[in-house]
């Protein structure tokens, strides 16, 4: 059988029914698949009819069937030009999942590289999972990872998203929100980053359809009698630049387009426009033959229209992230029409319609493109460390989402490199982006050589400098301002590694504390130990100790279990014994905290009690918190003062003064005087009826109770401090 009569009615009787369905598949497999060789022409023909006899009997919600789906998909594909490997893909991307075939069956039949695919595009359905957003987060995580490995993974699955927007009408109204909403969320924004425009605009402008139907419908109703009223400025606009470019001797060409709903209706949200306020709903498109025409075509239009200042971009010089490149210049039009104009060569065009997907289409040794599968490539191994730090699917895809932005702002590290960060960035997310130990090490930044917190924004063109330091680490804080995945998620990983192992730290010394409360003699080997991971369910050792360090167990128990297990639990000789205090220094970490309704330091007498997913939490004896009898007996844990702590505490006193001029300074001078920090500051009006005295609270920083009493005593000697009090809830 020759490929120009590929399939007949006979070849394929179950679609007698729908013979549009073999036309379309005999387009598909000539001329749409016209620059394959015909041996892989062959291969997609038998894959053709593998798919349809996987799918046969199950039908569109529309009354079409089911094998007209893969088949639009894999004719989306050859747009594109991608290989017979990817088209098979796409064929056969449901037989997996609806129809029960395995993936040792499509490796025997296609070869490995079909059944990845394949198998990257299926969901998991075998697993069970807690709810429906994480089965979805899971499901999206495994095909991120596919796609990492073989980005036609993420090329097929664009293509599924788009002809199943295409043909959505049939499906009920909630369905149809809940799938835009991903659309527009996760699947738009891919495209955009990894340079498929047209596609990037479809999906925004069908998902704003389905989300909208309303607004969508009133836009398009006034677009469309827009598009009349405005043909002749928009015909004058064209023959302007024609006839400028001509007189330059400069040979392009020039094209209107109309920019698409979606982008006019977020602009008119954004700015508050109505439609008739929008003027700039048509962009022109120039395209000459190579850089230096460019720039030589950019002057002749600020020649011919006035630029709007700050409306002009060179992403020539400085390339997208998804190796997008163009100039764009905003330019007074007739009648103070806006006219947006892109200037880019035939490659550029290439890559800002296809992408990465340019890769397969146009295979040259051209050094832009290698530059586009390069920075696709940097993105997906940040995927991949996304993956790794991740703690869950539904967080994996929280981190994802944040790095979707499309708006990107350009910043210089010291040596000269070039960064793309989301618009929005900060300093810590710039940190990150260097490198991971960057971000953990940072204390400062320097942004155009002027220190500055490391929360400031940054914008286009900023020098940037990190600022380091050896004992430095991630603060909790940066989660409230950093916008990169990467930031967010290398933060959290740390945090919760620091906390689990200052965790472990605690329980044990909890669990020690246990057995001597239980006063039984300590003889717990790792035998015991593995059975009692066997019997609780555990994973390791580790995991218990910092469950009991978070509270999320309690010691004696755990201790009790242990003592039963090794056969030497007795309930003889456990009264009249005082048990093993726990020691505190004060450098735990998050796995102790001092209470803030009391406020500990050293020298105040203290007992700790143990609260669930904060670990041991320490307060005065004579806290209200505890004298109200607010925390559970059982769970109180006798604590003491290590003698040698080193580090700060923080102590709020409340002071009443004089109101004169020069107290406060005074009062500064005397805290500062006995080597003590002044860690915050906040003044009180005049109180009681003495307008003469004014209320000052100061968070002091010290070392221990002595050294506040010293504090107070410097204090208290200052002619204008009328009372003076340590603060207590």
């Amino acid at each position: 059988m020759t490929v120009d009569s590929v399939l007949t009615v006979e070849d394929v009787p179950a679609l007698q029914a729908a013979p549009e369905v073999i036309e379309e598949a005999n387009r598909f497999l000539t001329e749409h698949t016209a620059y394959l060789k015909t041996e892989d022409r062959q291969m997609l023909r038998a894959a053709f009819l593998f798919a349809e006899n996987a799918h046969r009997g199950q039908m569109r919600r529309s009354g079409e069937p089911y094998i007209s789906h893969p088949l639009a998909v894999a004719t989306i594909l050859t747009q594109w030009k991608l290989d017979a490997q990817a088209l098979a893909g796409a064929l056969l991307h449901d037989v997996m999942e609806d129809s029960g075939v395995t993936k040792l069956e499509l490796t025997e039949k296609y070869g490995k590289a079909v059944a990845e695919l394949v198998d990257g595009m299926s969901k998991i359905d075998k697993l069970e999972f807690q709810s429906k957003e994480e089965a979805q987060a899971e499901n999206f995580r495994k095909m991120l990872l596919a796609m990492a490995r073989d980005l036609r993974v993420m090329l097929i699955k664009l293509a599924d998203r788009l002809h199943n927007m295409r043909t959505m009408d049939a499906m009920r109204a909630d369905k149809q929100k809940r799938i835009a909403r991903e659309t527009m969320e996760i699947y738009a924004p891919i495209a955009n980053r990894i340079g498929l425009n047209a596609v990037y605009q479809e999906l925004d402008d069908l998902a704003f359809k389905y989300l909208h139907p309303r607004r969508h419908h009133v836009l398009s109703k006034a677009l469309k009698a827009a598009r009349g009223n405005r043909r002749e400025v928009v015909q004058k606009i064209l023959d302007s630049i024609n006839a400028k470019l001509a007189a330059h001797q400069i040979e392009a060409q020039v094209s209107g387009r109309e920019k698409n709903l979606f982008s006019i209706y977020r602009k008119m949200v954004e700015k508050h426009l109505s439609f008739s306020e929008v003027l700039d709903i048509y962009a022109f498109r120039v395209i000459v033959k190579d850089n230096p025409h460019c720039y030589l075509t950019l002057g002749a239009l600020h020649a011919l229209f006035k630029p709007i200042p700050g409306k002009f971009k060179d992403y020539i010089a400085i390339a997208k992230s998804n190796g997008y490149q163009s100039l764009h210049t905003t330019l007074f039009g007739p009648y103070g029409t806006p006219i947006e104009v892109q200037i880019r060569t035939p490659e550029m065009h290439r890559i800002a319609d296809a992408g990465v997907a340019s890769h397969w289409m146009y295979k040259s040794g051209d050094e832009g493109y290698s530059d586009v599968q390069q920075k696709t490539h940097q993105w997906l191994q940040s995927l991949l460390e996304l993956q790794v730090e991740s703690g869950d699917a539904v967080e994996f895809l929280e981190h994802l989402k944040v790095d979707l932005f499309p708006d990107q702002v350009y910043v210089f590290t010291p040596k000269g490199k070039i960064l793309s960060l989301p618009n929005g960035a900060t300093c810590v997310d710039f940190a990150y982006a260097v490198h991971t130990d960057v971000g953990h090490g940072c204390i400062a930044a320097k942004v155009n050589h002027e220190l500055v917190p490391l929360r400031t924004k940054l914008k286009n063109g900023d020098h940037i400098e990190v600022v380091m330091a050896a004992h430095a680490r991630p603060n909790p804080s940066w989660l409230a301002f950093v916008t990169t995945g990467k930031a967010r998620s290398q933060i959290r990983h740390f945090l919760k590694t620091m906390r689990f192992d200052e965790s472990v730290h605690l329980g044990e010394r909890l669990l020690n504390q246990a057995f001597s409360a239980l006063h039984q003699p300590l003889h717990v080997n790792d035998e015991i130990w593995e059975k009692y991971l066997r019997e609780s369910g555990e994973k390791s050792r580790e995991a218990v100790l910092a469950d009991v360090g978070l509270g999320q167990k309690l010691g004696v128990v755990v201790a009790k279990r242990l003592l039963q297990l090794a056969g030497t639990w007795s309930e003889e000789g456990r009264q009249g014994k005082k048990p093993m205090s726990v020691s505190i220094r004060g450098t735990e970490g998050m796995a102790i905290q001092f209470a803030r309704c009391c406020n500990p330091i050293p020298g105040d007498p203290i007992l700790g009690f143990v609260k669930k997913d904060q670990g041991l939490v320490v307060h005065t004896h004579d806290c209200p918190q505890v004298s109200k009898g607010r925390i559970d007996a059982e769970k109180l844990i006798d604590v003491d003062w290590d003698p040698e702590v080193a580090r700060l505490f923080d102590v709020p006193i409340k002071i009443l003064a004089e109101n004169e001029r020069g107290t406060l300074a005074a009062l500064a001078a005397a805290v500062a005087d006995a080597d003590a920090n002044i860690a915050a500051v906040s003044m009180g009006d005049a109180v009681e009826s003495h307008e003469r005295y004014l209320s000052v609270q100061f968070t002091l920083q010290v070392h221990n109770r002595i050294h506040l009493a010293k504090v107070l005593k410097r204090l208290r000697a200052l002619p204008t401090v009328y009372r003076l009090q340590r603060v207590r809830a």
